[in-house]
């Protein structure tokens, strides 16, 4: 029988050994297989956030995304809704909901480009990077870019509300008096990086079931990629 100190020393070569194949599994794959497979990955990413947010429901059904009332104006909203003035408030937050719903899908072909100027050095950072950093390249890369195309959709969609007006000049008030920050008391500018939130955190959320379980991932590239990680 076997000493347990041969037994552990054995165990521990064996470790060592596992994790130095590991390491070099990744280093082991060409340049262009590994940005290809990230680039892939991350397509597959976008993809599926914009399909779950670009429908009726995409917002206002999930709860980690639902576009509410900012701040102050959400504390006065809950109690306008215990009084049974909760009417208004409802149209003005599905109207919120709708016009980020509206804008989203128009995402899709700058986050594609965003992937596909992606360089060998920037894949090669991501890759080695924490769980959300190629949402955070996207974000980066992207992010204004979408803004300026999500904003005017945003705006007509809203303009149709006449609450809207009124949330406006309300929350106008409130940022004066410092209980609602400046960003949020414009309706389509507070609806616009809602949407924009939403929409980087569920490319996260891909991001980091493709790099818990690279078999999830669409092609046999990035599953190549994001195993060897």
């Amino acid at each position: 029988m076997l000493r347990p100190s041969v037994v552990i020393a054995g165990l521990c070569a064996g470790l060592l050994l596992s994790t130095n194949v590991f390491a070099l599994a990744l280093s082991d794959l060409s340049q262009s297989d590994a940005s290809g497979g990230l680039k892939d990955a991350l397509t597959q990413g976008a993809q599926i956030a914009v399909k779950q947010l670009g429908v009726p429901g995409g917002f206002s059904n999930n709860k980690d995304v639902r576009i509410e009332l900012p701040g102050s104006l959400g504390k006065v909203a809950k109690k306008m809704k215990q009084f049974g003035m909760g009417a208004q408030v409802d149209q003005l937050e599905a109207s919120m909901n709708q016009a980020a719903e509206a804008a989203v899908p128009q995402a899709q072909a700058l986050l594609v480009d965003a992937v596909k100027k992606m360089s060998v050095a920037d894949a090669k950072g991501i890759l080695s990077g924490g769980n959300d950093s190629a949402t955070q390249y996207l974000s980066k890369t992207s992010r204004d870019q979408i803004r300026a195309k999500f904003l005017p959709i945003v705006k007509q969609a809203t303009d149709k509300v006449g609450v809207a007006q009124k949330y406006n000049a309300f929350a106008g008030q409130a940022a004066a008096l410092g209980v609602v920050d400046t960003k949020d008391a414009n309706i389509e500018g507070y609806v616009t990086e809602q949407a924009l939130n939403g929409l980087f955190k569920m490319i996260g959320e891909q991001e980091e079931s493709i790099r818990k379980n690279p078999a999830a991932a669409a092609t046999s590239l990035a599953k190549k990629v994001f195993g060897a990680m």
